[in-house]
Parts: structure tokens; C-alpha cells; sequence
């Protein structure tokens, strides 16, 4: 069997490192590297340490570089002015604040805007009403808590029912990812489902077959 299926899905698969400091940060480089080499992902989401800002060129060049390779956009969390200067595809903004227009306002068109840590319905729409593009639903850090997979299930399959923004599902394991790409999710996004597997490349390779599938079983 490919590990990389001709047909891509129409639920894409949505990267998120774990926050890196010079300690993980080359190790972690290694994996992230052969998984893109493996299986293609659409984004890449890069969560830094609190004490890591200083070393963040240092830390995000070899992710940038693997992502480049791949077609991979790659975003930092809640950073504007670092994404600028780094070169990077966008920003992901937590909450719906003053940051997040300020982030949509500085960024657009050149960058991509998400918004995360959404706990409320009304959160989400005032995300996209703000420009956002992209909300993301789940995800476990931050000012956001992790959801039951039965409410994150109901939050996706609402939202794709009703709004043309894209939503990120937060999948909390692969099987997760499947389900959650059934709802309606356009992305899905994991962390250490898959850094954290015996073998990330087997677990990242299962997710795109999982979403492939999803795509072949509904039109």
C-alpha cells in the first residue's frame, strides 16, 4: 500500500507541535521532518516554550525548511510581529479579542488569521465576522479546554452545515480525526496523537488514509 494516496482528501490534515525550546526543539525536528516527507500536510501549526522567544529563528528554520519542501504553510501561535519576521504563512490568534482584529488588520491579505480558544458558538461567529480564516474548535492549551468528542462532534457538524469559513477539529486521537473529518471538518488537527506514537509516521500515514477514506465514503 502508498503511504501516499494519488486522491487527496477533502478534509486536510492540520500539524501542531508541542511547545519547543532549545531542549526539544532538534530532536522534534527530525520527526516533524519525516513526516511530511511521508504524508502531505496543509498546515503546520508552531507552538513555542514561554522562555523560547529569544531562540525562535533557531527553533522554527529546520520546521520551515521541511515545510517549504513539503508545501506545508506553517503559523505561530499568537505572534504577528515573529511571523512577519520570520517569513512565516500566518498567525494563530487565541480568542476573539482586540488581538485578533488588530492580527486580521496587520496581516491581511499577506498572511493567513486563525482563532482558536472559541468557547462559545457566538465566539466562533464573532471570529469570523472578524476576518478570521479559519476557527479552530477543541484544541486542549491555552485559554481553550479540551472538549468531549461527542460535543466537538455536534459544534463541527454545525458549523459546516451553516457558515463558509473553514474549522479545524481538534482531534484528540486518530480515530478521532475520522470522525470529526465526518462531521464536516475542512482540517484536523493533531499533536501528540501523533509525536507522541511509537511510530509518528505510521500514526500520521493512518490519519491520511482515515481521511481519504472519509473522502471516497461521502460525496
Amino acid at each position: 500500500m502508498s503511504s501516499k494516496p494519488n486522491d487527496p482528501p477533502s478534509c486536510s490534515l492540520y500539524l501542531v507541535t508541542p511547545p519547543l525550546s532549545s531542549r526539544n526543539a532538534n530532536a522534534f525536528a527530525e520527526i516533524f521532518a519525516a513526516v511530511l516527507g511521508a504524508i502531505p500536510a496543509a498546515s503546520a501549526l508552531v507552538r513555542l516554550a514561554p522562555e523560547a522567544k529569544g531562540e525562535a529563528r533557531t527553533i522554527i528554520s529546520p520546521l520551515l525548511r521541511a515545510a517549504v519542501a513539503s508545501d506545508c504553510a506553517v503559523l505561530i501561535e499568537n505572534d504577528a510581529r515573529l511571523a512577519a519576521r520570520l517569513g512565516l504563512d500566518g498567525v494563530h490568534v487565541g480568542g476573539v479579542g482586540g488581538e485578533l482584529r488588530e492580527t486580521v488588520e496587520s496581516q491581511h491579505p499577506d498572511r493567513i488569521v486563525g482563532a482558536g480558544a472559541l468557547r462559545t458558538r457566538d465566539e466562533a461567529m464573532t471570529a469570523a465576522e472578524a476576518g478570521a480564516d479559519y476557527v479552530m474548535f477543541g484544541e486542549p492549551w491555552g485559554a481553550a479546554k479540551a472538549t468531549p468528542l461527542k460535543s466537538l462532534i455536534e459544534r463541527v457538524d454545525w458549523w459546516a452545515e451553516i457558515f463558509e469559513t473553514p474549522c479545524v477539529a481538534f482531534a484528540g486521537s486518530t480515530e478521532a480525526a475520522g470522525r470529526l473529518a465526518r462531521a464536516g471538518a475542512d482540517f484536523v488537527a493533531l499533536d501528540e496523537a501523533i509525536w507522541s506514537a511509537s511510530s509518528p509516521v505510521n500514526a500520521s500515514t493512518e490519519v491520511r488514509w482515515l481521511l481519504t477514506e472519509v473522502a471516497v465514503a461521502v460525496p
